[in-house]
């Protein structure tokens, strides 16, 4: 009662998905970190996401629903990054075309997006000097210490911004750990706020990264 896809046809369609998995996976990897596994599935999924919209003879309702339940195991213990993310929905839709049978477009697609994203990462696109003034501020403090403003007058003479967005006990309880948002008022202006804030704290541990979003890994 279904028609059957031939060896020939179904063999060039996987055959192209597979390629079309490289030059996206490919593109993304470039001044990109990345770990093993994640690249690896993403040179796979345009051939899974092929074979399932072929093996539901071209319903691409039951085929997307089939293949995004799969691709959004990736993310059931990590959020993972919104490149990540837009990776995995450029692979799927470049899987999804070739299973269609349009080889030509989704090849075409591949080379439009996978050299939008190499551009984007040669030209560092969404990065400035701002956003160096933003920053994340981990201070360890003794458990007897009042953590409730002690830390805001330092912390308003030099950000124009800033949040308190966890407070963590280590050390089995006996030490503190506060984390900060902040966003600088001068980027210079940062040992200057470590070292007012390393006498408030008794020179206890402190660390200051870029902003930890959980977007990038």
């Amino acid at each position: 009662m279904t028609s059957v896809i031939g060896l020939s046809d179904f063999l060039l369609c996987v055959g192209s998905a597979l390629i079309i998995g490289l030059i996206l996976t490919g593109s993304y990897m470039w001044k990109t970190r990345y770990t093993k596994s994640f690249v690896a599935t993403l040179a796979m999924l345009p051939a899974i996401v092929c074979v399932v919209i072929m093996m539901v003879n071209g319903n691409v309702g039951a085929g997307v629903a089939v293949a995004g339940a799969f691709s959004l195991v990736r993310f059931r213990s990590f959020p993972g990054s919104a490149k990540e993310i837009g990776a995995i929905f450029l692979a799927m839709g470049t899987g999804l075309v070739v299973g269609m049978g349009y080889i030509g477009y989704a090849f075409l697609i591949a080379m439009i997006f996978g050299g939008m994203t190499l551009l984007y990462n040669y030209l560092d696109f969404g990065t400035g000097k701002r956003m160096a003034l933003y920053k994340t501020l981990h201070i360890t403090i003794p458990e007897d210490l009042d953590y409730t403003g002690v830390f805001d007058e330092i912390l308003k003479r030099y950000t124009e911004e800033c949040e308190l967005i966890q407070v963590k006990t280590t050390n089995m309880g006996s030490l503190f750990r506060l984390t900060y948002n902040l966003k600088l008022k001068m980027a210079s202006e940062e040992k200057n706020l470590i070292d007012e804030l390393r006498c408030r704290n008794g020179n206890l541990e402190i660390t200051v990264s870029k902003l930890e979003n959980g977007d990038e890994r």
